[in-house]
């Protein structure tokens, strides 16, 4: 019964939000586009406060030492649980991410300089950007992340 209500007050709210797109001035005050966001924060906060009640209420609880275990895969733990893992894995992980980031920079501002009036100072800024990661990548090249011994 509270899913109907609920997806009423959020029809409601939602015919209340595309009326007042629809025509600004019969839409009302300033504040009833941020009301209306508020009123569906509360409504979806609430719906997840309600799930995870209901969850709560409805699941089996039958305690037993199997449960306590670890899962790895269906396969029974055996030894220890802590396993060392090199540092230099993490290092390229961090390389690789700082290269995407740079790609995802590139493409827009390739965009960009494509406009006119943007040529220049545009390509300033970029070299700027590079030269930055460049030297972050000299710097790793000379620590000797890079060598994988």
């Amino acid at each position: 019964m509270e899913a109907t209500q609920a997806s009423h007050v959020v029809g409601q709210l939602a015919q209340r939000a595309a009326d007042a797109a629809a025509d600004p001035v019969k839409g009302g005050g300033y504040f009833d586009a941020y009301t209306t966001v508020g009123l569906i924060a509360v409504v979806g906060v609430v719906f997840v406060a309600v799930a995870f009640t209901a969850n709560r209420l409805m699941r089996p609880v039958v305690p037993s030492p199997e449960k306590l275990l670890s899962y790895e895969c269906g396969v029974d733990p055996v030894g220890e649980g802590w396993a060392q893992t090199q540092i230099r894995y993490y290092l390229y992980a961090f390389l690789y991410v700082i290269f995407a980031v740079d790609a995802i920079y590139l493409f827009p501002w390739a965009t960009v300089f494509a406009a006119p009036g943007y040529g220049a100072g545009t390509l300033v800024e970029m070299f700027v950007f590079i030269g930055f990661l460049a030297v972050g990548l000299l710097y790793a090249w000379k620590k000797g992340v890079l060598e994988w011994t």
